[in-house]
């Protein structure tokens, strides 16, 4: 935003400081106190930083691992100490955030901001309208019912089917186990999508920071507004 657009915003009364309404001339410490854009928190505090993943598989999803084992925090060459955001399981690959910004992070897992996630599941054979209508119709699992918001089949390889689906939650292994259920081998699980935020530019291990549009659209999308 241009300092004529952010002056004008002001004029409107559509920012906000820690709930307050903005005047022209008011001073913010970025590092505490939060500056909204019509309800929408704004990304000003230089010392938060948000880089996009993309996780290969045989990557663990968490900052350390006893075992010593390759993780999402040592593909990302960042100046402070990041924290991925929720989790892709050992064998599955593709999008994931890292942050330090705790707001984000709650934002982005937590299912009351309703941030959508998208995956491209390779399943092995070919399963049926019926089947594919079951991924949202619901599956009960063994720590309860799961369901996608959408699925559908996207492509073929050989003998294997490509479904696409869309999830609100993202349980333990939830959408292998979905498909386990239904009686399909997983063969690849990669997730392409993380609400708004989607780059089919970027390969497994390589990563990019999140532009201040970026983070301001998953902030938007997690209060029910969009991008």
């Amino acid at each position: 935003m241009s300092r004529r657009a952010a002056e004008e915003a002001i004029r409107k009364g559509r920012v906000s400081i820690d709930g307050e309404e903005a005047v022209l001339g008011d001073r913010v410490d970025v590092a505490a106190q939060q500056v909204t854009l019509d309800g929408v928190p704004l990304p000003v505090n230089p010392d938060l930083e948000t880089y996009l993943l993309y996780k290969p598989a045989g990557v663990i999803s968490s900052a350390s691992d006893p075992r010593g084992r390759r993780t999402v925090v040592d593909l990302v060459a960042a100046g402070r100490r990041l924290y991925p955001v929720g989790r892709l399981d050992y064998e599955s690959e593709g999008l994931i955030l890292l942050t330090n910004d705790g707001d984000l992070a709650n934002r982005v897992t937590h299912p009351r901001y309703g941030i959508v996630k998208r995956y491209v599941a390779l399943v092995a054979g070919s399963p049926a309208k019926t089947e594919i209508r079951r991924l949202t119709e619901g599956i009960e699992l063994d720590d309860g019912p799961a369901r996608a918001l959408s699925a559908q089949v996207v492509g073929r390889q050989g003998a294997q089917t490509m479904v696409e689906l869309t999830m609100a939650e993202g349980r333990n292994r939830e959408v292998r186990r979905m498909f386990e259920a239904l009686g399909y081998d997983v063969a690849s699980l990669v997730r392409t999508a993380i609400g708004p935020i989607a780059d089919r530019s970027l390969k497994p291990g390589q990563s990019r920071r999140l532009s201040a549009a970026e983070i301001r659209y998953l902030l938007a999308s997690g209060s029910g507004d969009g991008p």
